[in-house]
């Protein structure tokens, strides 16, 4: 039978291996499709890519260290907006990135023979996502 100890050993093992895995995928999506310093050259701020990789890696411990530490914080309901924009532009951003880098959808417009309706298409995914994560917050 497992001990106390040889259990909350194996548990701190999975969470360790599970976390280092997690890390390990979101610095490779980070280097190998080039987000950061694409995002400087969209933004012709190249002198600032230092600064977007502090604030990569800062942030990641941040919120690490937030979400181990039992720390609330008591926003009101129009923090709670302002940091929910500040998250979704964020998420918005990494996924046009990769969008841009692997050219998904040039080559699906020009496939479907789409070309003539792209801003239609991108605003249809855009206003669906929108959509989507409202209904599931709002309803579920």
């Amino acid at each position: 039978m497992i001990t106390l100890l040889g259990e909350s050993l194996l548990i701190a093992f999975i969470g360790l291996a599970g976390g280092i895995a997690v890390g390990s995928g979101m610095v490779a999506f980070l280097v190998v499709l080039d987000i950061i310093p694409r995002l400087a050259q969209i933004t012709y701020s190249f002198t600032k890519i230092r600064a977007y990789e502090a604030a990569v890696v800062l942030g990641s411990l941040f919120f690490t260290w937030v979400d181990f530490s039992d720390i609330e914080l008591p926003l009101f309901p129009m923090g709670t907006a302002i940091v929910g924009v500040f998250a979704g532009c964020f998420v918005g951003m990494l996924a046009a990135a990769l969008t841009e880098i692997i050219n998904v959808l040039p080559i699906l417009a020009k496939r479907v023979g789409m070309d003539s309706y792209m801003i239609l298409l991108l605003m249809a995914m855009i206003f669906g996502k929108v959509f989507g994560s409202l209904f599931e917050w709002l309803f579920y």
